[in-house]
C-alpha cells in the first residue's frame, strides 16, 4: 500500500482540524462571520463560499460572508454574479454583531482587511506566510498549499460527500487563478486536490467566468496601459493613471508580463486617493511581495494590503 507523502499528511492533518474544531464548536459559535481581505480575488471568494456551505450544511452553523473594498475585475464578478455566491459589503456594525469570526485568505496581522489588531479570531485558514502566529482558537495557515481554496477542498473532499456543483467550480477556479493554472504549484497534493474537485464542476460554468464580456472602459485602461509602457532591459513597467476599479492594475501587470523577453512587470494605478502598485514575476518562486515591501519598506505588508501613511494598495 502506497504511504501518504508528507505534503498529503500536512493538507488532510489541517482539513482534519478543522472539521474536527467545527464539530465540537458548532453549537457556540454559530452565527459567525466570514471575513475575506479587502478587494478580494477569486480564491478568497471560493474560500469564503466554501466555508459558508460546509458550515451551514454539515454543521448547521449560520454565517454571513463579508469583504472590504470593492469586487473589481470582470472575472471576479462574473463568478459572484453566476455562482450565486452569498458575499456582502462589510459594514463596521458587523463585527459588533458577531462574537466569532472566521478568517479566510488572510490573518488578522496583515493590512489587508477590517479585522481589529487587538481581537483574536475564531478561526483563521490562509495561504499566506503569517508575520507571526495568528492570534485565534484555529489557525490553519499552509504557504505551500498552492491555494487558501486548496484548504477548504481538502475538507469537503474529506467528508466524501456530493460537493455542490457552485461550490466545486468556485473552488477550482480559485486554485486555477492563485497558481497561475497550476504553474505555481509546489506541492504534488495541491494537484491532487484540484483534480479531485473536477467530476463535481461545471467546466461549461467556469469557462463563462473564464471568459466574460469587457466593458468599453477595460479596453481604454488597456489600451493606456501598453502606450504608457517601458522596458528597461527585462522589467517592464507602466502606469495607468486614474482606473475605474483597482484589480485592473494586477490585471494589466499579469498582461505586460506576457511581453517577449520580460522578466518583471510592475504597473501601478490610482483608485480612491491611493496608489494600487502591482508587481509579477515570471519566475514562479519568485518573492514579488518581498520586492514591494522593500520598495515601500514595510515589513508587515501583505497581498493587497494598504499601508496608511503611503497611501499605496500592494496587490
Amino acid at each position: 500500500m502506497e504511504k501518504n507523502s508528507p505534503s498529503q499528511t500536512t493538507a488532510k492533518k489541517n482539513a482534519r482540524k478543522l472539521l474536527q474544531f467545527l464539530s465540537k464548536k458548532k453549537k457556540t459559535i454559530s452565527p459567525l462571520l466570514v471575513l475575506t481581505h479587502d478587494y478580494p480575488d477569486p480564491d478568497a471568494l471560493a474560500s469564503g463560499f466554501a466555508f459558508y456551505h460546509l458550515a451551514k450544511h454539515t454543521y448547521n452553523i449560520n454565517s454571513r460572508i463579508v469583504y472590504g473594498g470593492v469586487i473589481g475585475r470582470t472575472e471576479n464578478r462574473e463568478m459572484v454574479k453566476i455562482l450565486r455566491i452569498p458575499v456582502h459589503k462589510f459594514k463596521s456594525t458587523d463585527l459588533k454583531e458577531y462574537s466569532h469570526v472566521a478568517l479566510v485568505d488572510t490573518q488578522p496581522l496583515f493590512k489587508n482587511n477590517h479585522f481589529p489588531k487587538d481581537r483574536q479570531a475564531t478561526i483563521v485558514i490562509d495561504q499566506h506566510q503569517p508575520i507571526s502566529e495568528p492570534s485565534a482558537e484555529l489557525a490553519l495557515v499552509d504557504p505551500e498549499c498552492g491555494a487558501t481554496s486548496a484548504i477548504l477542498a481538502q475538507a469537503l473532499l474529506l467528508l466524501k460527500i456530493e460537493i455542490p456543483v457552485r461550490v466545486a467550480t468556485a473552488l477550482v477556479y480559485g486554485i486555477l487563478t492563485d497558481t497561475l493554472n497550476l504553474y505555481r504549484v509546489k506541492r504534488a497534493d495541491a494537484i491532487k486536490t484540484y483534480l479531485d474537485l473536477l467530476p463535481f464542476c461545471s467546466m461549461r460554468i467556469l469557462a463563462r467566468i473564464q471568459n466574460p464580456s469587457r466593458p468599453k472602459k477595460f479596453f481604454a485602461t488597456l489600451k493606456k496601459g501598453i502606450n504608457n509602457a517601458m522596458v528597461r532591459q527585462k522589467l517592464i513597467v507602466s502606469h495607468l493613471g486614474l482606473v475605474e476599479n483597482p484589480d485592473l492594475v494586477s490585471q494589466i501587470a499579469d498582461f505586460l508580463l506576457t511581453y517577449k523577453g520580460i522578466r518583471c512587470s510592475f504597473c501601478t494605478g490610482r483608485y480612491n486617493g491611493k496608489l494600487h502598485v502591482s508587481l509579477r514575476m515570471a519566475n514562479p518562486n519568485a518573492l514579488a511581495t518581498n520586492v514591494l515591501r522593500d520598495i515601500f519598506k514595510n515589513p508587515q505588508e501583505e497581498p493587497a494590503g494598504t499601508n496608511p501613511s503611503l497611501g499605496v494598495v500592494l496587490r
